[in-house]
């Protein structure tokens, strides 16, 4: 493990109430995201992929517009939209700016970024920059979470019993069984299946552990063969009636999420830095990664 080790990711990570916050107070910024009634695809990879997934379900099933969410690689943006939205942590993301610059003078692009230098704020027709949630750790965790906070309050959402649940989720002990587990299945149902999908890749990222993430109603179809025990399936919001009871049959724990979906995330990361921890592993490095993937010409 090297001197800076997991302090990075453990300081951006306990600061995320913080950012949250400041993120719901960003009203002039929220105004730059589409309008009610647009209708809109939202664009990331990795990390972003997933927290643009959350934002479309939040937007779409709130009556804001048809809102779709597409990996920037795979993105079906010719389909009259009024608007696409670009969400980047580094604003250097090879899918992110080909995109972009496909759409230049065609479709409204609004980029939402933590590196307020980087060169996709030039690239779009209106930038949301948020710095004060930018990390220097490679596995993401502040940027994410705030970014979907704007986007939550974008959508007229009031945040406060998030930002609580967050707090709680910072500071409270840690189950030996959870950290401990083999293996780990992260289940949401409507915005949170993106939560959970982001759940899976961060304990993959940070700390080389075995983890699935699915719908919750499709856990039955399948992938609850995995379940055993010594292993975990993780639920964000509420869970599908019987669920619980099935998995607990297998011998697996079934963590219940008590707790909003964007702070349970909160706890699931501190899972993975605590077995990244234990691993001796250092994941503000994680194996094979970087913090942007520049791809070569």
């Amino acid at each position: 493990m090297t001197a800076a080790g997991p302090e990075l990711m453990a300081a951006e990570l306990a600061s995320q109430p913080e950012t949250w916050a400041r993120a719901v107070e960003l009203r002039t910024e929220q105004q730059v995201l589409p309008a009610r009634g647009a209708r809109i695809a939202v664009v990331g990879c990795g990390t972003s992929w997933f927290i643009a997934q959350s934002y479309a379900w939040l937007r779409e099933s709130g009556g804001h517009g048809e809102t779709d969410a597409f990996a920037a690689s795979e993105a079906f943006v010719d389909r009259e939209y009024d608007a696409v939205v670009a969400l980047t942590r580094s604003g250097t993301t090879t899918e992110v700016l080909e995109l972009v610059e496909r759409l230049r003078g065609r479709v409204r692009t609004v980029g939402v970024i933590g590196d307020a230098t980087s060169p996709l704020v030039g690239l779009v027709d209106d930038a949301v920059t948020m710095p004060f949630a930018d990390e220097r750790s490679v596995v993401q965790t502040r940027f994410a979470t705030t970014a979907l906070a704007l986007f939550r309050a974008s959508l007229g959402e009031a945040l406060d019993s998030a930002i609580a649940d967050a707090e709680q989720a910072v500071t409270e002990a840690l189950d030996p069984e959870l950290t401990d587990a083999e293996q780990y299945s992260f289940l949401g149902r409507g915005w949170s299946v993106g939560l959970a999908h982001e759940a899976a890749l961060k304990m993959r990222e940070a700390s080389q552990s075995w983890t699935e993430s699915y719908p919750s109603m499709e856990y039955r179809h399948g992938p609850i063969a995995i379940a055993a025990p010594g292993r975990v399936t993780w639920q964000f919001g509420p869970a599908p009636t019987g669920l619980a009871e099935q998995v607990e049959a297998t011998g697996a724990r079934f963590e219940a999420g008590r707790l909003d979906p964007m702070a349970e995330l909160v706890r699931a990361q501190r899972v993975a830095l605590e077995r990244a921890r234990a691993k001796g592993l250092d994941p503000d490095s994680p194996r094979n990664l970087t913090r942007s993937v520049i791809l070569g010409g």
